[in-house]
């Protein structure tokens, strides 16, 4: 709901300013060093700033194996296998915080009763150090991330809860309560699709939450639902082709996905911002240089590292821990919630290389002043940021000149651009990147012929000429890069997945910061998906062939 809105509605809200969230990423990163110095595998899974995944399979197991089960009263939990002294005391004949399901019934022989219980204390172990830093926790424990979840959003602010699903019908039992757009993975698009299907007639939302009442199971005991169902319903233009199964499988609990090693850095960096129509070229460009601004201001704070080369040296140096390679510029026109359109409606990108001076710091200091940033920025976006929006938004045509003319200049800067909201990104990082599986040898060789194709003579005996396309660097700039690090290990174990989530609720993320790569390409206003630039025309072909 737009603030203008809420305030007609509420004229007392009271306002805070969150926009700048630099103490909250402080904060995250803290945190997640955290809880990743107890990870044995690597695999700890950050979800936004606030939330957290851990694979501790390894780490539950190996402890079990430890057990004396004539004495689980006393029993010890090893934090490290090489120090047998680092850890701490539990009382393995409970579970530690609340579990949901089981029937209170105690399986001491069944081995995923005893991971899950021995899970649970290294969950609350976890939490007091979490505490101890002065901040509360909520957590979840389960089988894969899907449940992990779910059942961590049980006992909030201020616990920890185990979903005891022992056998398949207590894990159905659970998800079935369930609404459908609680369930991650399931957007509002297919959630209003499926609640088409089931009722029969087009779903209405309540008025507040705009999400209607149809649960999981309502769902998945309908009759006529199955996976190809499910597919044949979902499709569409561009849609995933497994959308179906994955569906089916979620509706089901099942989530095969593994629990993502940690990176040190984020795989981009983006800031945007949202207004009600600029206009004028000194709006753009003031808004420009705030944006442009924050987001180097965020490229200091996460990619910048201090080292110490003498430890009697009375400074401290720093250096890049990754660059980007590539700077994106995202636009889009302004619209009011009376239009009826997509919040991406319109959206267009540009990309270019990232100039050189973005990276010139003064090393011998901890800091960079906010006045040598603002002329960092304030030279970007003159050099760089401005050209890419010129390029995306043509300039305004003047009216036809009245008598007396009135000069063009004078009319070309009154305005015509009505921008909505602008995003400035920074991507395609090169460097030290820590928790990296390394280089993939065949993906190079697959790559080889597009990264040679401009330093490649053809032979232009017909009069072709070969041309490289504007933007050269921006060929790598998907968010989505890094996102099967370790993927190798098919299927995480199936016990000791543990969700933390801190009481901060800042939907940031640190893998995915916005949405879909949509770098030269424009939204069709008919099926919503984003079209590269060359084949619009070919898709306006295929939307009027359809409806021939």
């Amino acid at each position: 709901m737009p603030i203008a809105q809420a305030k007609k509605i509420c004229p007392d809200l009271v306002l805070a300013d969150g926009e700048d969230l630099s103490p909250f990423r402080d904060v995250s990163k803290r945190l997640h060093a955290l809880l990743r110095s107890y990870s044995w595998n690597g695999k700890v899974e950050r979800l936004g700033l606030d939330e957290v995944f851990l694979d501790v399979t390894d780490l539950v197991s190996y402890n079990v194996a430890l057990l004396n089960r004539s004495s689980l009263s006393q029993s010890y939990f090893c934090l490290s296998r090489s120090d047998p002294e680092i850890g701490f005391e539990y009382d393995a004949t409970a579970f530690a915080g609340c579990v949901l399901g089981g029937d209170g019934v105690q399986s001491y022989e069944n081995v995923l009763y005893m991971r899950l219980l021995v899970a649970s204390h290294l969950a609350r172990y976890l939490r007091l150090k979490i505490e101890g830093e002065g901040y509360t926790s909520a957590c979840g424990i389960s089988t894969n991330k899907l449940l992990a979840k779910l059942v961590g959003d049980k006992n909030k602010p201020r616990n920890q809860t185990v979903l005891l699903a022992l056998r398949q019908e207590d894990v159905l039992s659970f998800m079935d309560e369930h609404g459908l757009r609680k369930v991650p993975g399931i957007g509002s698009k297919t959630t209003r699709v499926l609640e088409g299907f089931v009722l029969g007639k087009e779903p209405e939302p309540d008025t507040h939450t705009m999400e209607c009442s149809t649960t999981v199971g309502q769902v998945r005991t309908h009759p006529d639902i199955c996976p190809a169902t499910l597919s044949r319903i979902l499709s569409s233009p561009g849609s995933e082709k497994s959308l179906g199964t994955k569906v089916w499988t979620l509706l089901h609990g099942v989530d095969d996905t593994d629990v993502k090693p940690a990176r040190d850095i984020p795989t981009q960096i983006s800031i945007e911002d949202s207004y009600r129509g600029l206009n004028h070229p000194s709006e753009i460009h003031r808004e420009l240089l705030a944006i442009t601004t924050s987001l180097l201001r965020r490229m200091h704070a996460d990619l910048l590292a201090e080292e110490d080369d003498e430890p009697t040296h009375p400074t401290t140096a720093r250096r890049w821990l990754a660059r980007p390679k590539t700077i994106r510029l995202s636009t889009r026109p302004y619209t009011s919630p009376q239009d009826d359109k997509p919040y991406n409606w319109a959206r267009q990108s540009r990309s270019c290389p990232l100039p050189s001076f973005v990276f010139h710091t003064t090393s011998s200091v901890t800091t960079t002043s906010p006045a040598d940033l603002e002329r960092t920025a304030s030279r970007l976006v003159a050099e760089t940021l401005l050209p890419l929006f010129h390029k995306i938004n043509s300039p305004p045509v003047p009216p036809a000149a009245p008598s007396p003319p009135i000069p063009i200049t004078t009319t070309a800067a009154v305005g015509g651009w009505n921008i909505g909201l602008m995003n400035v990104c920074v991507t395609n990082m090169s460097g030290d990147i820590g928790g990296s599986s390394g280089g993939d040898i065949g993906a190079m060789f697959r790559r080889q012929e597009g990264v040679l194709r401009e330093f490649t003579v053809y032979d232009t005996a017909e009069g072709g000429d070969r041309s490289v396309e504007e933007g050269g660097a921006s060929g790598d700039d998907d968010h989505h890069e890094g996102s099967h690090e370790g993927g190798e290990e098919k299927g995480v174990g199936a016990e000791g997945l543990v969700e933390m989530e801190t009481e901060a609720e800042v939907d940031d993320a640190w893998d995915n910061d916005e949405a879909p790569d949509d770098q030269d390409a424009a939204l069709c206003p008919l099926c919503e998906r984003l079209v590269p630039r060359f084949a619009v025309l070919a898709h306006e072909r295929y939307h009027s062939l359809g409806d021939a």
